[in-house]
């Protein structure tokens, strides 16, 4: 009960969030939500013996989910300034065992963090908010057709060492679930794709989703931990709720920015 309730109370924030706010909003939304999933992602890092610069790792990611929502000309100046900045910090406070490994974790999380949730506030400022909300719905149908697929039908498991808990016919439920979302709905906000296109981008999303999933997954196996953390009850952390959407945004902000998908 805690689950699902905590869920409805997540969907009414987001989807209203979306919805009735205008878009600049929607991208300080996305800021706060950006800097919670650093603070998992760098206590991930930390528990396993990985030492994270948190506030210049936090500006850098901060600063180039900005850039790809408000000035994507300037990608390249702001994410070339959060990498030095990282690699100054990790110079200054002298550590030499775990230097590369320490570096190498802040930076990443600009690819990891930065640029997807960067990628979702850009979507609801150049394409609108239909088409950011076309992809939430497709992504709960296939996580929500993912959980209770497997629980009735589950008997192979999808990866047994990252995450035991999926199974193959959770996964094809899934996939079936975003294919029909994507299909339907998608016809009313994106006019520029036929109904087989459709189909093939809502498979698709679903397959990146589950492959950020399981990406996830592996953080926290090896990091010990079974959730990201406790802020969301039933749920975990902000990352385990956000972690099929950091594989997903990227293609679906390429296919609809760069492939036309908008236009009639």
């Amino acid at each position: 009960m805690t689950r699902v309730l905590s869920g409805i109370a997540l969907a009414v924030l987001v989807v209203g969030g979306i919805w009735f706010l205008p878009p600049l909003a929607t991208v300080v939304l996305a800021g706060c939500v950006l800097l919670l999933a650093f603070a998992e992602y760098a206590f991930l890092a930390e528990s396993t013996g990985i030492t994270v610069a948190r506030v210049p790792g936090a500006a850098a990611v901060l600063a180039t989910g900005a850039a790809v929502a408000l000035a994507p000309g300037a990608l390249a100046v702001v994410a070339m300034t959060g990498g030095l900045l990282i690699a100054v910090t990790v110079l200054a406070g002298g550590r030499r065992e775990d230097a590369l490994a320490s570096a190498g974790a802040a930076a990443f999380s600009l690819l990891y963090l930065g640029l997807p949730l960067g990628a979702l506030a850009a979507l609801a400022l150049d394409a609108g908010r239909e088409v950011l909300l076309l992809l939430v719905a497709t992504m709960v149908a296939s996580d929500t057709a993912q959980y209770y697929g497997g629980r009735l039908l589950g008997r192979r498991r999808l990866a047994p060492a990252v995450s035991p808990g999926k199974t193959v016919e959770g996964a094809v439920c899934g996939v079936v679930a975003a294919a029909v979302t994507f299909g339907s709905v998608g016809g009313w906000w994106l006019p520029g794709l036929d109904l087989p296109a459709r189909v093939v981008l809502g498979m698709t999303l679903a397959v990146s989703g589950m492959a950020g999933d399981l990406f996830e997954s592996q953080l926290k196996r090896a990091a010990g931990m079974k959730d990201s953390s406790g802020l969301i009850p039933g749920h975990g952390g902000v990352l385990d709720r956000i972690d099929a959407f950091l594989f997903a945004a990227p293609v679906y902000y390429a296919v609809v920015i760069f492939g036309g998908a908008r236009l009639p």
